[in-house]
């Protein structure tokens, strides 16, 4: 489901920025990776974090995609041209992804999942598209921070198969994910690192 304008407000601004590369940074302490790894990152936004993560993990492939031609659009003004050269960036479905199987080392969204509606689909998607052992770094809300009285009203998000904390984890398991190491308030989110099984 695309972003309305609240949420694009929310999610294209310089505190969303801090907040990724104290995530990122978070996530690369957890789970080192190896230079040069293919990396996918799903629900790039405006590209901030892309740029982030490319100097982070300095991967030898990174692309980046998003539901939403407007964000691809907004992350090809907000990358350098260097940056650009280095991240392709595609319109697609996270549910649908088209790339073959076992092709990612490592696979980054930022809260992403909760916006799709088929997001078990969408778990099985990264799966298949990781290689065995290969890292999904997640950041994810749950339903309390945006379906609660004030935000339901505001900000668009599919209202059907809601994940909390449990369900998360058990839709992880069923894709053949193993949460390495997590930081969660239960009933508002987590930030995790999870590794796909062999």
């Amino acid at each position: 489901m695309k972003l309305n304008w609240a949420e694009r407000l929310a999610v294209n601004n310089p505190i969303r920025v801090m907040e990724q590369r104290i995530e990122i940074s978070w996530m690369k302490r957890s789970m080192p990776l190896d230079p040069g790894g293919m990396m996918l990152e799903v629900g790039c936004g405006r590209g901030a974090a892309a740029g982030i993560l490319l100097n982070a993990f300095q991967p030898g492939f990174l692309c980046t995609m998003d539901l939403d031609i407007r964000m691809i659009r907004m992350a090809g003004r907000y990358l350098s041209a260097e940056k650009r050269s280095r991240i392709p960036m595609y319109v697609g479905d996270a549910a649908q992804l088209p790339h073959p199987d076992e092709t990612f080392d490592a696979v980054f969204g930022f809260g992403v999942l909760h916006h799709v509606p088929e997001w078990r689909k969408a778990l099985s998607e990264l799966a298949r598209v990781l290689k065995k052992g290969g890292m999904y770094f997640i950041e994810e809300l749950y339903p309390t921070l945006y379906q609660n009285f004030v935000t339901k009203h505001i900000l668009l998000h599919p209202t059907e198969n809601r994940f909390r904390s449990q369900d998360l984890r058990e839709a992880l398991e069923e894709a053949g994910l193993k949460v390495v190491n997590a930081l969660e308030i239960r009933a508002l989110g987590i930030l995790a690192v999870v590794k796909k099984k062999h």
